[in-house]
């Protein structure tokens, strides 16, 4: 690998995760539009832009080379179901003046993913990981007994992230390819929901201003690009350092909601958040440490 390709790499990465951090303040603008419609229109663009993009690059062979797995075609369909999912309800947090919690989420979704390892992939832990999944478990429970709640939107955001990573990874095929199967795969769901709404009188695809539909059509291009610049990372660095980068996003997430958008920070969510950071560092050692051991 030469000097250049790490570099490269931790430049891709670094506008991925930047992107995404960036997300809450894109979504604020469009706060006076419901989630789900947000979602109908960011699955279409984004369909509608890969498509280009795949025509561009003349991928297609491999998306239709796919579809000879049908195993992969369910696979990527429920990856598909948990991705809308997570989608709406980071929407759902975003319009609802939620971003501390879902930055939370997103803090959460590596032990989330340590844990699916053990219960699914039947892996083993090693004592690093297992304190960090137990300072999850403590966190949550703090939340339940100091606020009185569980966090649920937080929980909701890091399951189906984490479920929908570990179902992708079973697919073999590349970023770019498999969205479009994605968004392929939500566009039915979207379009029964335009219809019902029509019938309703409700127009999810009616007229809007100039400046709503930009931002409309750019969250389809937005949700491409840092999956494209995600893909040309991984394939450049360890995974060790693209684990390190990750929390990038849920960081800028947690600093836009405390210091742009004004929402409270109970000191009950606090030693929560002190929890999982903690937990964070034991499972990037961790991490770290079986990347560097010889095989």
């Amino acid at each position: 690998m030469t000097r250049q390709a790490p570099l490269a790499g931790i430049a891709y990465g670094l506008t991925a995760y930047v992107i995404w951090g960036f997300f809450p303040l894109y979504f604020r603008q469009l706060g006076a539009i419901s989630p789900i419609d947000i979602l109908s229109h960011r699955t279409v663009w984004a369909f509608v832009f890969v498509a280009l993009l795949l025509t561009l690059r003349r991928r297609w062979r491999l998306v239709f080379a796919l579809f000879a797995t049908p195993r992969h075609v369910v696979r990527l369909a429920v990856a598909a179901l948990l991705l809308a999912s997570n989608w709406l309800g980071f929407l759902w947090a975003v319009n609802h003046h939620q971003v501390v919690a879902s930055s939370l989420g997103y803090f959460l979704t590596p032990l989330v993913n340590v844990l699916l390892g053990l219960v699914v992939l039947k892996e083993k832990l090693n004592g690093k990981e297992w304190a960090a999944v137990g300072l999850a478990v403590i966190a949550v429970g703090n939340e339940l007994v100091a606020l009185g709640t569980l966090p649920w939107i937080s929980l909701f955001l890091a399951l189906t992230f984490g479920s929908y990573g570990l179902l992708r990874k079973q697919v073999p095929v590349d970023a770019i390819s498999g969205l479009w199967l994605e968004t392929l795969a939500m566009l039915p769901l979207c379009l029964i929901y335009t219809v019902w709404q029509a019938q309703q009188g409700h127009f999810v695809f009616g007229l809007f201003e100039g400046g709503t539909v930009a931002l409309l059509v750019g969250s389809g291009i937005l949700t491409a690009l840092p999956l494209m610049a995600f893909a040309a990372a991984t394939q450049r660095l360890d995974l060790a350092t693209v684990g390190m980068l990750m929390y990038i996003n849920p960081t800028m997430q947690f600093i836009t909601a405390i210091f742009i958008f004004d929402e409270p920070l109970q000191p009950a969510r606090l030693v929560s958040f002190g929890l999982i950071w903690l937990g964070l560092i034991l499972y990037s050692l961790s991490a770290w440490q079986k990347y560097r051991s010889p095989v």
